[in-house]
């Protein structure tokens, strides 16, 4: 999950654009669109794109140990194919 500010979560896997406010319309706690997977119109987030980037990159960083242990439990799960 990534923060956007003002109680706005977003999971971090469902990111796929930052767009930065500039000019007139940012201001107010407008800081960064953020485009999500599912949803039509971007997100308003009050944090700047850099730090969204930051907790992307840690939240990628943390789930890598979870997904190799889990391919790693798999393969000790399955039974052998073969008799040696």
């Amino acid at each position: 999950m990534v923060f956007l500010g003002f109680g706005k979560y977003v999971r971090a896997d469902k990111i796929y654009a930052l767009e930065p406010i500039v000019g007139g319309e940012r201001g107010n706690g407008r800081r960064t669109l953020v485009w999500v997977e599912g949803i039509a119109e971007p997100v308003v987030a009050s944090r700047t794109q850099e730090t969204i980037i930051e907790e992307l990159d840690t939240a990628a960083d943390s789930a890598q140990p979870r997904r190799r242990a889990a391919r790693r439990a798999a393969r000790i799960d399955q039974p052998p194919l073969f008799d040696a």
